[in-house]
């Protein structure tokens, strides 16, 4: 069995052995011509396996699992690589789990793409940066407008959801915990995402909840991306509900449809509470993850005109 040792280009087996694997940013490139070859269009499973084929990996590299699994390297380094492609414009992944080329992916050359994914990752820092300019970065002044005081929850959001997966995973657990979760199983990070989701990925586990003198056994999954969830992302998380806990909570960064909402408790179907990104963005609020609330106290004044008045005698 091989377990990855690093983020690098060297992973080691349990046996001692090493396995080499190119990171991320050298499979961007043979995942786009991959997905071309693929007559522009394919699943995750056939990309991987055509990215492995060009790239010429070993069995032995093939085999090495990401953090505990169930997972592999390869497929978790591939899943980054469509990401980015992704980011810059040159794969688009508009039905769930098929990945297709942009014409701007059929026409880029193999030179242009360090620099092109260069230019997003300086982007993405920028627009991070943008939100942490204020205090020195330090906090994020949220001042809502008078007339919508609930605008603080969209940095909030931008915030989540820019986290990388293994920020993700510990963010999960960190609000779970908040929450009152114990006995918490959750994979290490990075160890749980899956690209395929239709949504850029997901963290999921099992825990405890407590309330008052009952506990309960929960399987949870939490969506990082702020797509609109259907029905069908319901359906699923059910069917992988089936003996893992009594209870279920699907969480999302995004938001649902209503088919989602009824889907989640559909009548003779175990229920599912559902948690969308405002109600994310409460619980970080109250539980005081990453959002500093300040209470003030306003002072309304206002002017007496018949006190003066009487002091001049009219």
């Amino acid at each position: 069995m091989q377990r990855r040792n690093a983020i690098g280009n060297s992973v080691r087996s349990t046996d001692g052995g090493e396995a080499s694997l190119p990171p991320y940013t050298d499979l961007l490139w043979p995942t786009l011509q991959a997905v071309i070859e693929l007559d522009g269009s394919g699943v995750i499973e056939d990309i991987d396996a055509a990215v492995i084929e060009r790239e010429g990996l070993s069995e032995t590299a093939q085999a090495v699992l990401h953090g505990d699994g169930p997972g592999t390297e390869i497929e978790y380094r591939v899943a980054w690589a469509r990401t980015y492609l992704k980011g810059m414009g040159l794969l688009s992944n508009t039905r769930r789990g098929v990945w297709s080329v942009t014409d701007r992916g059929r026409a880029v050359r193999e030179s242009e793409i360090k620099p092109m994914q260069v230019a997003y990752t300086a982007e993405k820092r920028r627009k991070r940066m943008v939100r942490n300019s204020s205090a020195g970065g330090q906090v994020v002044p949220l001042a809502a407008a008078p007339e919508d005081p609930e605008l603080w929850r969209e940095p909030v959001l931008g915030a989540v959801t820019d986290l990388p997966a293994e920020g993700f995973e510990r963010l999960v657990g960190a609000v779970l915990r908040a929450v009152g979760f114990t006995t918490l199983s959750i994979p290490a990070p990075g160890t749980r995402t899956d690209f395929a989701n239709g949504v850029d990925a997901y963290v999921e586990g099992t825990g405890v909840l407590r309330v008052s003198l009952l506990s309960f056994s929960v399987f949870f999954r939490f969506l990082h991306g702020q797509e609109r969830a259907g029905a069908d992302v319901v359906r699923e998380f059910r069917a992988a509900m089936v003996g893992r806990g009594e209870k279920g909570l699907l969480v999302s960064a995004g938001s649902f449809t209503e088919d989602a909402r009824a889907e989640a408790h559909r009548y003779g179907a175990p229920p599912i509470d559902l948690v969308d990104g405002d109600g994310l963005c409460d619980l970080l609020k109250e539980h005081g993850l990453g959002v500093r609330t300040t209470t003030r106290t306003v002072e309304d004044i206002a002017l007496v005109p018949a006190f003066f008045a009487e002091l001049a005698g009219r």
